[in-house]
């Protein structure tokens, strides 16, 4: 029965390239499984009969297309780049597939930031507008960034303080150093206070962004376990102690992929091996307006004597054309960072820092927060149903208290790697386990993303990952 609905597909899709001619758009997968009847593999099967038949291409994000004729131009002559190269030094596959580009149709659950409609576009695009008004933001701001932007991330920072343990110092408006997104803190955060050849201690799974900053940067990796808590307080030690590394990378609240959250007591547990080795904590505190069931303080706002170097970032809560975040740290590692900034960036875009200032600093921000965690509450819980309802075999670690993710292991005898092609081509993106481990994959994991899809197709993306066990 599938290969007669596959045939059909076939024969009616080539009479569509025959009318359209080169360059012609064809339907959906969607709208032709629902034309006939038939399933999203069927679908996907009979357009890949074409595409190796050369008459159509996918294009990722776009659709499918009748391919145009070859123009005739000389071969491109590359191959001299493998020797003049030489090996390749940030590690094997170094993008993860959060980036990577899909079909409109197709169920977005690989992704890293919420879904547009979860943003406040309104108020960033009258940001926007009014910065652009504003003389300031075509003056070349202070390499560490506007000052104003800076002591709001400091006053969030302060203000997360008050709701923890009160062991930490008060942080200053010069304590921060504001940055084109969380990603490139982390890059300067590794290049400044860490050299070619030296080790970095990372929780094991963790952020692929990270793993990946930490090899270009020339860095050891040492993994240590974590599940849905923090690593043991002696595992991190050991391996402090044993690699001689002066940096721990951890997302100690709602971590990606994971969704884990320390306890007090881990946190504390943890801040003490980080001072006892004379080292530094790099918090990413990537999940800080994602908080769904209570608001948690960082781990910084424990710190007493500069073991803790705070990244936060705006990208995913404000909006993704606003590559703003800050890194706040004490002492020479702060100044260290901020020379690793100057010489890469110069500066962080004047309109920018200008614009994410007049976003957060509005009283329409809390507001947007507060519907933010209510809206994935409920997108959390809707997959997380379906999952329970129409995909047993996936097995949900845990039920995180805020972030993005759900983290599901597979049964043993499924490959995670395969499961997320199969996925794809079934009409479902998902993020594969094992780009998130550092070192050796623990088990054949997924990562699903509840706040970047349409929450009415969860349940649809559940039976499909369950057909495909």
């Amino acid at each position: 029965m599938e290969n007669d609905s596959s045939d059909r597909i076939v024969r009616h899709l080539r009479s569509l390239v025959a009318e359209s001619g080169p360059g012609g758009r064809l339907p959906s997968t969607r709208v032709l499984a629902r034309r006939f009847g038939a399933g999203p593999v069927t679908v996907q099967k009979a357009i890949g009969h074409l595409v190796a038949e050369g008459s159509v291409e996918t294009r990722p994000g776009a659709g499918t297309f009748v391919t145009r004729p070859p123009t005739a131009r000389r071969a491109l002559e590359v191959d001299w780049q493998t020797t003049a190269l030489g090996p390749e030094r940030s590690g094997p596959s170094p993008i993860g597939s959060t980036l990577r580009g899909i079909d409109a149709d197709t169920i977005a659950m690989h992704g890293g930031y919420p879904a547009i409609d979860l943003m406040p576009m309104r108020d960033v695009r009258s940001a926007l507008t009014r910065a652009a008004r504003s003389d300031e933001a075509f003056d070349r701001p202070p390499v560490t960034g506007v000052a104003e932007l800076r002591a709001w991330f400091v006053r969030e920072l302060s203000a997360d303080g008050a709701s923890g343990s009160g062991r930490g110092q008060p942080w200053r408006e010069s304590d921060a150093v504001i940055t084109s997104g969380g990603q490139s803190a982390l890059s300067a955060v590794f290049r400044a206070l860490a050299g070619p050849g030296e080790s970095i201690v990372m929780e094991s799974p963790t952020y692929w962004g990270a793993i990946a900053a930490a090899r270009q940067a020339g860095l050891v990796i040492v993994p240590v376990a974590r599940t849905t808590r923090a690593p043991s307080a002696d595992d991190l030690d050991e391996a402090m102690r044993a690699s001689g590394a002066r940096l721990f990378y951890a997302q100690p609240n709602f971590a990606n992929p994971t969704g884990a959250l320390w306890t007090p007591d881990e946190r504390r547990a943890v801040l003490d091996v980080v001072a006892d080795r004379r080292g530094f904590l790099v918090e990413d505190d990537w999940a800080h307006d994602f908080a769904i069931d209570a608001p948690v303080a960082p781990v910084a706002a424990d710190d007493t004597d500069g073991h803790v170097v705070y990244i936060r970032s705006l990208t995913k809560s404000a909006s993704l054309a606003l590559r703003v975040a800050a890194v706040i740290a004490r002492g020479p590692a702060r100044q260290r960072i901020s020379n690793a900034l100057a010489v890469s960036d110069l500066y962080v875009s004047p309109i920018l820092q200008r614009a994410a200032l007049d976003v957060v600093t509005r009283p329409a921000w809390r507001t947007h927060c507060t519907r933010l965690r209510r809206d994935l509450a409920e997108r959390r819980d809707r997959l997380v149903a379906a999952i329970g309802d129409h995909a047993p075999g996936l097995e949900i670690t845990h039920i995180p208290r805020g972030g993005l993710n759900l983290w599901l292991r597979l049964p043993e005898d499924v490959d995670a790697e395969v499961f997320a092609a199969r996925s794809l081509a079934a009409g479902v993106s998902i993020s594969p386990g094992a780009e998130w481990f550092p070192a050796a994959v623990a088990g054949p994991y997924i990562r699903l993303n509840y706040g970047s899809a349409d929450p009415t197709r969860h349940v649809e993306a559940a039976r499909i990952l369950e057909s495909l066990l």
